[in-house]
């Protein structure tokens, strides 16, 4: 794994939830090539997270959640959407960044093919999986070397990080470790 991605991914999940706005995820999945920025990220904190799939220990599903630092998480929402996290910490940790929303970069008009339309290509994170052609193919996958990689800002980002509660959850509501990048 290269110096800055390991640094990136050590420490405190919701420290590494806020430090991934800016960075780019470069896909080259079935052929075709696709990048966006990232904007919005939610922390999941493993087992003594009631909202993290982790909180019940590794299973089949959440296998990937369990290994190393810079490992690709893919699972399916509700049997319908792909939602792609970034794995943090050490393996066995269970501690991974959903990546929740981002603006295009390369590739438009292949994201648009792929979601059917020519806005809201990448405001979800399932939307953003559709985007990139993320599938459950690419779960387990490196963030280093794989089809799907993590890279670090091209240019220093501004703008302003805001810390909200996480969307779509029931439980540990009182977490502020949803993370969005607002940009003047």
């Amino acid at each position: 794994m290269t110096a800055q991605l390991v640094d990136l991914l050590a420490g405190p999940v919701e420290g590494i939830a806020r430090r991934l706005l800016g960075w780019r995820l470069h896909c080259n999945t079935g052929g075709m090539v696709t990048s966006i920025m990232l904007t919005e990220v939610e922390a999941y904190g493993g087992p003594d997270d009631l909202a993290s799939h982790a909180s019940g220990g590794p299973t089949a599903r959440n296998a990937s959640m369990f290994g190393p630092a810079g490992t690709l998480y893919v699972y399916r929402s509700y049997g319908i959407h792909w939602c792609a996290n970034v794995v943090t910490g050490a393996a066995g940790d269970g501690e991974a960044v959903l990546m929740r929303g981002a603006i295009p970069l390369e590739g438009v008009s292949i994201m648009e093919q792929r979601r059917g339309r020519v806005d809201q290509l990448v405001d979800g994170p399932g939307k953003l999986c559709q985007a990139l052609g993320i599938t459950g193919e690419h779960d387990g996958s490196s963030l280093v070397n794989g089809p799907v990689r993590l890279l670090p800002p091209e240019e220093p980002i501004g703008g302003v990080v805001a810390a909200t509660p996480r969307i779509g959850i029931t439980k540990a509501t009182d977490r502020l470790w949803r993370f969005t990048l607002r940009r003047f």
